[in-house]
Order: C-alpha cells, then structure tokens, then sequence
C-alpha cells in the first residue's frame, strides 16, 4: 500500500547514481524531495536547483526528512548510514552494502537496533522483468542459471571491481531466485577483477554461471535460466522474456536435400514498461511509512556481499599463484 501522506526524503551523495534517486523521488507523488547534501557543494546546488530541492548539511537535512538514500562511495557507507539511523531516518543504503564483511555486520547491528528500515538498494529486485521471472520460477525444475553482465571501461573513477560494482546484482537475483545459498564457489579474474567469472553450485544440484566485464565494448545486461521444462532468456535492459518450450527436432526436404533443424514454441509474456529505480524507490517509500521490513534486507546484502568477496578473493588468490602481480588499493 502507498503512504497515506507524501514523506518528506532526501538523497546523500548526487553523484550519477544519486541524481537518478533525486530525479526520481521528484517525480514520486508520494515524495517530497526536501533536499540533498554532497560533498561538493557545486553538484548538490545544481542537483537541488533542477529537482525542486535544497543543499543542505547533513545534520540539517537528517533532521528535515522521513527517509534517505545513502548513495555516496561505498567506503563511506557504514558512516553514513549510521548518522541516519541515528537521527532516526529511514535508509536506503545503495549496493553493496559495504565494503567488507566486518562493517556490513556492524551495520546490521545497528539496523537491527534502530526504530526505522533499513533497504539495501539491489535495484534488479525491482526490475519489472525480474519480477515477471520471480512470479514463474516456483513451477520450474531449475538446472543452471546464467548471468553476463558486460560493458566497456566507465568514464567515472570506481573503487569497487566488477565483482562488487557489477556481478553483485546477479549473485542477488540467483540468490532470490533459488531461495538458497552456493555450496561451492569457482572464480577467476583478470585485470584487477575488472573481467570476472564465477561458477556457483547448489544443494539442489542447480549451478550458476555469472560473469562481469568493464572491459567488453558492448553493454550486455542478460539472464538465462535452463529449467527441465523450458530455457527462460532475460534482457534486463530490453526488460523482455523469451521463454523456449518443446523443441522438436525433424528432417526437412528442401529441393531434393535433405536438411535437419529444430523447431520450438517461443513464449513471450507481457512485462510492464516500468523503471526499476522508481519501482525501488516507491517500495522503499512504502516500507518507510509502515516500517515493515524491505524487500531487500541488510542480511540480504550481507550474504550478496560474502558471496562477491569469496569470488574476488578467489581471484586474486588464484592470480597471485600463477605469478602474476595483484594490486592493491
């Protein structure tokens, strides 16, 4: 249900993923954008200007808003996040929830101990076409699932590696989807993990294939799931669904020759026109109002944490063997 009055929110940190957040609470009729706070005060100025909004310090707008997206750097997020649970704000906290197991479990505590929600921002939870695939998921027979998500090198400094800043959102959703944990994990990585694959095994007997890339000159966002009864192909970008039944293999006689193919009934269900961002921020919006619990809870990003960091460290570890040099920040 939607909140019964607009909430006053605020965003921190409006870098380009923060002035998506305050782009779209601006334009959620349940959200009053009352300000933003930035560490450079030229970029919150401008954000705010655009948006309806104030620059303001932290302390003030925490003290002037219902609910908050922490979207600063992900070092920074255990700090931030404790302020606002502090001042007792409700809190997105973008992905991945921190930048190591030991805060991650800090902020738990102090999620677990406030009076206000606690999201962490997994935005392909809300993805339409995720959502599409959740509601069909329990009536198939999964053997392996399959996740690329590829792009070319960013034109902004990131921190995190590919593992952190990208494969974390398929760890999620596989995560979701099988409502299990790996038994096993297989990694390796290249170029300080900026090229990473990982193969995950399951108690089921499922497995996941995931791999990440800043360094493909195509942007490739996909999901494959192999079930006994149909292959399920995902276009998170497309937000579209091929679902691919009874292929029937036969010889075909074309002008005297004779010719194998197969054929296959493909499904395509309807998978509404919706931006993921806007349908995260409308739940959050919903869960700040009741204080029931997010859809994406800490432990959530917890175990999608522990998940990345067993695969980065594999990575490296398996580099470092081969006599390769690893960097370190």
């Amino acid at each position: 249900m939607p909140p019964e009055r607009q909430l006053d929110v605020g965003v921190v940190g409006v870098g380009s993923m923060g002035r998506n957040h305050a782009r779209v609470y601006h334009g959620l009729p349940d959200a009053n954008l009352v300000g933003v706070f930035d560490i450079d005060a030229d970029r919150a100025t401008a954000v705010a200007t655009e948006y309806g909004a104030s620059p303001m310090g932290l302390d003030d707008l925490l003290a002037s808003v219902d609910a908050v997206s922490v979207v600063v750097p992900t070092a920074h997020h255990y700090d931030v996040a404790t302020d606002c649970l502090e001042a007792s704000v409700a809190t997105l906290v973008e992905k991945p929830v921190a930048e190591d197991l030991e805060t991650g479990r800090k902020l738990r505590s102090a999620a677990n101990a406030a009076a206000v929600p606690v999201q962490i921002g997994h935005i392909e939870r809300f993805n339409p076409a995720v959502e599409t695939l959740e509601s069909m998921i329990a009536d198939l027979s999964v053997v392996g699932i399959s996740a690329e998500r590829l792009g070319p090198p960013p034109d902004r400094a990131i921190d995190d590696s590919a593992v952190l800043d990208l494969m974390i959102h398929d760890i999620d959703i596989v995560r979701s989807l099988l409502d299990a944990e790996p038994t096993a994990i297989q990694s390796s990585g290249v170029s300080d993990n900026r090229h990473a694959a990982a193969l995950l095994e399951f108690d089921s007997g499922a497995m996941a294939s995931l791999t990440a890339s800043r360094l493909t000159q195509r942007k490739v966002r996909t999901l494959e799931v192999t079930a006994e009864e149909c292959l399920v192909e995902v276009d998170y970008i497309d937000q579209s669904i091929e679902i691919h039944r009874r292929s029937v293999p036969e010889y075909v006689e074309e002008n005297g020759d004779v010719r194998f193919r197969h054929e296959s009934l493909v499904e395509r269900p309807r998978v509404p026109n919706e931006e993921p961002l806007r349908n995260e921020l409308a739940a959050f919006l919903e869960t700040a109002a009741s204080g029931e619990p997010p859809r994406v809870t800490v432990d959530d990003g917890l175990a999608a944490l522990a998940i990345a960091k067993r695969i980065e460290a594999q990575g490296e570890s398996d580099r470092t063997a081969a006599g390769v040099e690893v960097a370190h920040d």
